[in-house]
């Protein structure tokens, strides 16, 4: 099998980090996110490990001021490509919220990254908005699929397999 990566996406809660956990019954695996060093800035500044409402918009906020002080989330994710590209995983999932985002890392690695968004529509409609732009702005792009978690935790294995294999053999 050639390595893939998928860039996946989707508001907080729905089920991202399982689909993933699921995904390496069946593939190797690597799993990163953009947000990855921003909390460890965000912890020195005080923050304690909760996503609240409140913490959502703080992480999203420090994301986008390293953004655009030295682009640290963008050069964390492409390094991790680089050592996925060396490593023995089959399956790259890159966890990025932000639509721009998105486009650009998607560019940047070219025609063997397709994204996918992770939807959980009771969760997400009795939740409403979480009141910052990088959770508000996940339906913001054209995805290459999207995974309803919408059934039993025991069904979900056998969605996510098939889900993914139907994106690889696209």
């Amino acid at each position: 099998m050639d390595k893939h990566v998928f860039i996946i996406n989707g508001s907080g809660g729905v089920g991202k980090d399982t689909v993933c956990r699921i995904a390496a019954q069946f593939w190797r695996v690597q799993n990163v996110s953009s947000i990855t060093p921003i909390l460890s800035i965000a912890r020195e500044a005080g923050w304690d490990g909760r996503k609240t409402p409140e913490a959502r918009r703080f992480l999203s906020q420090l994301k986008q001021a390293c953004t655009e002080f030295n682009d640290l989330p963008f050069s964390y994710c492409m390094e991790q490509y680089r050592q996925f590209l060396r490593n023995h995983s089959e399956l790259l999932f890159v966890h990025i919220r932000e639509p721009h985002e998105i486009a650009r890392f998607r560019q940047a690695v070219g025609k063997q990254c397709q994204a996918v968004l992770i939807r959980r529509p009771a969760l997400e409609q009795a939740r409403g908005l979480l009141g910052n732009r990088s959770d508000d702005g996940v339906a913001d792009y054209s995805y290459d699929g999207i995974l309803d978690n919408d059934g039993t935790l025991e069904e979900l294995p056998g969605k996510v397999r098939d889900f993914f294999q139907a994106l690889l053999q696209a």
